[in-house]
């Protein structure tokens, strides 16, 4: 819960009458995102209006999550992973060996690395953003929620963009960063292809670089590293301050919980506790999905979609580190993709 009002609109009353037609039901939740019950995932996917009014509802508030009494099993939840975006899965990650069927489309988390694979995204990120076209959205089936927590934190960053003072939002227009293991150039601050909104974009666990462009002239530099981790604080806070400010949710999973983010309009990093080892928190188990992305998150004033990170730095001075977690903009803290 936030500590004020929602920054973001209230649901658009077109698109919840589209989903009651057809026998859901939706809820705003509190700051962000939204709840449906009604929808059955393991059937059908529902009518292109009704697919339509869902995105558009993720797109606005950045997450929906669908509850139900009914466990799903996961071929469901990977056909409804379908249902968005690119209506295809794109799966880039490594499977644990206790994944059902070794299935290579499941993500399996967990606080116990004999379930699933533990730490991961503890700092704000967006899936994907090692893709030139990033992952259109992704979903979060809680398995087995922790008795004792362990969520996801959400900020929507079109209205993180709003809260940033109007010299942030000057500068970080001429920012783009690099991923640290692919090269990928993303701009700071993209429009959102479906709500049109400016949002802010930065992945604090696979950065090696970003590229300042002049103000006044068609000249491009590398933040040094000092400025990338004043950079990479000022994001981190401005995402932070979603909780108090109204653009911010700590969401805790709930049994049959299935969740599924526009993925170029929340940011998200696990709870602090959904690290905690299952002797502290009990048994967390989560399946993650990744779809196809639509749109190219490309980066302005002519820059390449991609760089070789791991080559020599091409503009001399600066930061430019391929590889792992790339800059590490703070030693006290854990980072882990």
């Amino acid at each position: 819960m936030s500590g004020n009002a929602s920054k973001l609109a209230s649901l658009d009353p077109s698109h919840g009458a589209t989903i009651e037609a057809y026998g859901g039901r939706i809820t705003a939740l509190d700051p962000i995102g939204a709840s449906v019950r009604g929808v059955d995932l393991s059937g059908d996917a529902p009518p292109p209006d009704v697919v339509r009014a869902l995105e558009a509802v993720m797109a606005e508030r950045g997450f929906i999550v669908f509850k139900s009494e009914i466990p799903l099993d996961v071929d469901a939840f990977l056909r409804a992973s379908c249902w968005w975006g690119g209506r295809e899965l794109h799966s880039t990650h490594g499977v644990h060996p206790a994944t059902p069927d070794g299935n290579q489309h499941i993500f399996r988390l967990s606080n116990d690395n004999r379930h699933g694979i533990p730490g991961v995204g503890p700092q704000w990120h967006n899936d994907g953003s090692f893709n030139i076209k990033t992952f259109s959205h992704a979903g979060y089936h809680i398995v087995r929620p922790a008795e004792k927590g362990g969520g996801t934190y959400f900020a929507h960053q079109a209205a993180a963009y709003e809260a940033l003072t109007a010299d942030q939002k000057e500068l970080w227009s001429r920012l783009s960063s690099v991923n640290a293991t692919s090269g990928a150039v993303h701009p700071l601050v993209h429009s959102h292809p479906v709500s049109g909104r400016n949002c802010i974009w930065l992945h604090l666990g696979m950065t090696g670089a970003v590229i300042e462009k002049a103000p006044d002239r068609n000249e491009f530099r590398l933040l040094d590293a000092d400025e990338l981790r004043r950079l990479c604080h000022a994001y981190n806070g401005i995402l932070n301050a979603g909780f108090e400010d109204g653009y911010a949710i700590r969401f805790e999973y709930e049994e049959n919980d299935c969740l599924f983010i526009d993925n170029l309009a929340v940011a998200h990093r696990a709870a602090p506790e959904a690290h905690l080892s299952a002797e502290e928190q009990g048994l967390r188990i989560m399946h993650r999905s990744t779809v196809r992305g639509v749109h190219d998150l490309a980066p302005d004033f002519g820059l390449p979609p991609q760089v070789d990170i791991y080559g020599p730095n091409p503009l001399g001075r600066g930061v430019w580190q391929g590889g792992a977690v790339g800059f590490r903009w703070d030693d006290g803290i854990p980072m882990q993709n």
